[in-house]
């Protein structure tokens, strides 16, 4: 599958989710959802993934944790804030970067319109 298609079934899940539980559940909570949701749409999905940094030469091997990862092609980072911060979609940039990955969607359940909660983010730097 391309990066498009499978941000496409992340967010048509993402919307299936939030239609049936609505905002105010812990980030923890949609996760899992989303989790399962992917999954029982054939999607390989990673959750909770450790990503390694290196810092003054040594390599951390729990730098970060990736809400998830679908298909190894998309990082989805979970959210559920009053509202999003140009921080939260920097930090995503930054967990793309540190992943190697391209595409990510950034994604706030604690809206009344989950359409206002989604940002696409592409990391277009190359290492």
């Amino acid at each position: 599958m391309h990066p498009n298609e499978v941000s496409g079934s992340i967010v048509d899940a993402a919307v299936k989710v939030h239609s049936k539980f609505g905002p105010g559940l812990l980030e923890s909570v949609y996760q899992v959802v989303m989790e399962h949701e992917l999954r029982s749409r054939g999607l390989q999905v990673l959750a909770k993934v450790p990503v390694p940094i290196e810092y003054e030469g040594v390599r951390l091997e729990r730098g970060f944790e990736a809400d998830l990862i679908v298909n190894d092609l998309v990082l989805v980072e979970i959210k559920s804030v009053k509202e999003l911060h140009d921080v939260h979609k920097k930090q995503t940039l930054t967990y793309l970067r540190l992943t190697g990955l391209q595409l990510g969607l950034l994604v706030n359940f604690n809206v009344s319109l989950l359409k206002h909660g989604i940002v696409r983010i592409a990391n277009n730097l190359k290492e």
